[in-house]
């Protein structure tokens, strides 16, 4: 963790008990894990309900979680970050979001799409220059990829940008842009058209390039916030881009390299994203247990009943394989092997697994789990974004398909 002493409310003690799901991992893994649960229990968790019903990001909570170190776990001590390895991260949002999925979302959308853009593709420069503010959580960073016609589809991408007297000029909208409209955002990369390509065939395809627009940017304008399902605390805006002038340096990797760069990000943010999912369903398993073993009907408790029992039973066993396949991913990204199938696989089998903990911790709940007071109903609104968000259900589908030698699942 950080080594910037932090604020009284937000130490914690330097040997918790291991969270379960990590007895296997290494001493360093379980002692990050076990501090970040105990953030999230004693910090996180208290403020949930009323910053859900505010639909208000704490900016104090962000702040607290920014001197723990936790905006920069994977970024490397020489840009100010913890060095740490990717799995690290995954271990600190799946316990955050066993009881705040918004709360983890915003660690993992500001490294994930924010930080990590920047670490894989940027120059020696960029990195100097935006990531130890990124990795202290003083700044926050968006990815600005989705549009009205373009998301899994980015050749429907209608942002562009073009080169005129050594500055880019961008043009365009986005639309559902994670922590675009923080009072802490600095930047957003977006994704523009910046040419045609030509194929064998004949045929063109639009030349995808990324471009970091600093958000105090002339014409660069945060719309106002969506009116969501769930995840009410995350910042999530549309964005407006009108003859936006930035530096031609602020070209993030090469030009015409932007879709490939996008790929790279959405598969490391699907392994993290999948961590989220870990924690959700982990998080629905441990209030169906306490409320089983706490309500009394019919003079015995609810755990007594054999289908209840079964029934949280494979809720844990939902979120045992979910982590399976995640951490194996993330162990395969920390490793440079080939990890995309990987990454198809964990965010498939993870999203699934929370959105199935969902529905089955708020039946047991009973009238209870309809409250949005209580963590169950707020997992049950929040966990419906998890099989859409960053590529959904049937674009994993067609990525383990064409990884098992259907080519045109995607398409077809």
């Amino acid at each position: 963790m950080s080594t910037a002493a932090p604020e009284k409310e937000t130490s914690v003690s330097t040997t918790p008990t291991p969270p379960p799901g990590t007895d296997m991992l290494s001493e360093e893994h379980q002692r990050l894990a076990a501090q970040v649960r105990e953030f999230a229990d004693e910090v996180v968790a208290p403020a949930s309900y009323e910053y859900d019903t505010a639909r208000r990001l704490p900016m104090e909570i962000i702040a607290q979680m920014g001197q723990l170190g936790l905006f920069g776990l994977p970024i490397p001590r020489e840009y100010g970050g913890q060095g740490r390895d990717y799995l690290s991260l995954c271990l600190a949002v799946e316990q955050l979001a066993r009881v705040d999925q918004s709360i983890a979302v915003t660690l993992e959308a500001g490294l994930g799409l924010g930080a990590m853009p920047i670490l894989t593709f940027g120059t020696d420069a960029q990195k100097e220059r935006y990531l130890p503010a990124l990795a202290r959580g003083e700044e926050l960073a968006g990815f600005g990829l989705t549009e009205a016609d373009a998301g899994s589809d980015a050749g429907g991408t209608r942002t562009t940008a073009r080169l005129e007297d050594g500055q880019w000029v961008i043009d365009g909208t986005k639309q559902f842009i994670t922590n675009s409209g923080t009072p802490i955002t600095s930047l957003v990369t977006v994704t523009a058209v910046t040419g045609q390509r030509r194929r064998s065939d004949g045929s063109s395809t639009p030349e995808l390039t990324s471009i970091i627009v600093p958000t105090d940017t002339p014409g660069f304008t945060v719309l106002p916030d969506y009116d969501k399902v769930g995840w009410h605390t995350s910042d999530t805006h549309p964005l407006l881009l009108e003859d936006v002038r930035v530096p031609e340096e602020n070209l993030l990797g090469a030009q015409g390299r932007g879709f490939s760069n996008f790929l790279t990000i959405l598969d490391q943010g699907r392994v993290a994203l999948g961590a989220l999912c870990v924690g959700a369903a982990q998080g629905c398993v441990e209030q169906a247990v306490d409320y089983a073993q706490q309500r009394v009907v019919f003079g015995r408790t609810l755990g007594e009943n054999q289908h209840i029992a079964f029934t949280i039973a494979r809720m844990q066993s939902r979120v045992a394989a979910a982590r399976a396949v995640v951490h194996e991913a993330a162990r395969r990204l920390d490793a440079g092997m080939p990890f995309s199938n990987e990454a198809s696989i964990a965010k498939l089998v993870s999203s699934e697994a929370a959105v199935a903990n969902a529905r089955d911790a708020c039946q047991i709940w009973g009238g209870n789990g309809f409250m949005n007071e209580n963590v169950v109903a707020r997992h049950y609104r929040d966990s419906r974004i998890l099989e859409v968000g960053e590529g959904s259900t049937e674009v994993q589908l067609g990525i383990i398909a064409k990884h098992l030698g259907f080519p045109n699942a995607l398409t077809g």
